[in-house]
């Protein structure tokens, strides 16, 4: 273990044991968010759905399953949102897309065994919401683009009553690494969620709303032995549930480390200081490549977030938090 290792870990183990004033204070939320996610697949959207309900300053309207399986998914989130005991969350199912080269779902089993519940159409539900409550909603984005690209097809004017889009997706001047942290990324590549979908990303870059943008670049810190045994050392129903689902993950994907990309988006959200950004006008391609071009700026990118205040955020929240159920969440 290297000192900055041994630095983090005393810093979060302090936390833990003192939490801080974030979690003394009433339970006021500063920032209103709708989320669209494709939990299920890659193991960081939970994490990234935990570290948003584990977090007071957050009033999430809403949470809509994108891309594939969408109908699995909200049965995930209705899941996950009942082990936490925020079944007033509603969630919202997006439009079921997919197209080669799309990730598997690798956190079935878990998702399946939850209850079934009907529904609303989350392009409808996403622009009722923009239009309620006007220059007030942040929508974090961390799925592939299809049903941002359908709420701007059906009503652009009412989009742009979005606050901003806090993005994961792209890639600027850094590629995917090999997964482990040990070699350099690669250079620039087609980042999935950008590349499932280069129409709606084209689309929100057009926009005119806001965008905060998370790429490659800035988004592959590991959630490493370390930190899992950090999570490890409670149980609560929302650690307990990250444990299962990243077992899952790890079974189906063979992937012992899981990368945080849209945890740092969330976390961004939160505190912006963790991911300081540069404007730069970015260019989306046909195909899905993302590059800085000459022009105006259409987005905020983070190239290079801050780690330990990162992992500081994301373990002391998970490891305070007191969410439980008020109810049984599965089939029996």
């Amino acid at each position: 273990m290297n000192l900055k290792q041994a630095t983090t870990i005393l810093a979060i183990t302090l936390l833990h044991l003192c939490p801080t004033t974030i979690f003394a204070q009433a339970q006021t939320p500063t920032q209103t968010i709708l989320i669209d996610t494709d939990i299920g697949d890659d193991i960081d959207d939970a994490y990234a759905l935990a570290l948003t309900l584990a977090s007071p300053d957050i009033k999430i309207l809403g949470i809509s399953s994108a891309w594939g399986d969408t109908a699995l998914r909200s049965r995930m989130i209705d899941r996950l949102l009942c082990e936490t005991g925020r079944d007033d969350i509603p969630s919202l199912t997006g439009i079921e897309k997919t197209t080669h080269g799309a990730a598997n779902f690798s956190q079935q089993p878990w998702a399946a065994a939850g209850i079934p519940h009907p529904h609303k159409d989350a392009i409808a539900f996403l622009l009722d919401q923009a239009t309620q409550h006007p220059g007030q909603i942040t929508l974090l984005a961390i799925a592939p683009l299809t049903n941002i690209g359908a709420a701007i097809d059906r009503d652009p004017a009412a989009f742009r009553k979005l606050k901003r889009v806090v993005l994961m997706g792209g890639s600027v001047y850094k590629g995917y690494s090999d997964g482990l942290g040990i070699t350099p990324p690669a250079p620039p590549s087609r980042e999935y969620n950008i590349a499932m979908d280069p129409a709606a990303a084209q689309k929100l870059f057009r926009s005119g709303v806001p965008i905060v943008m998370l790429p490659l670049d800035a988004t592959q810190l590991k959630f490493d032995e370390t930190k899992r045994a950090l999570l490890a050392s409670i149980s609560t129903p929302l650690t307990d549930s990250l444990q299962v689902l990243t077992a899952e993950y790890t079974r189906n994907t063979h992937w012992p480390t899981p990368t945080m990309f849209d945890v740092v988006a969330a976390a961004t959200l939160i505190d912006p200081a963790i991911c300081p950004t540069t404007p730069l006008h970015i260019d989306i391609d046909a195909t899905g490549d993302t590059r800085p071009t000459p022009g105006t700026p259409n987005a905020n990118v983070c190239l290079t977030p801050n780690e330990q205040a990162f992992n500081q955020l994301l373990l002391t929240r998970l490891l305070n938090q007191k969410l439980t159920p008020t109810h049984t969440c599965t089939n029996p």
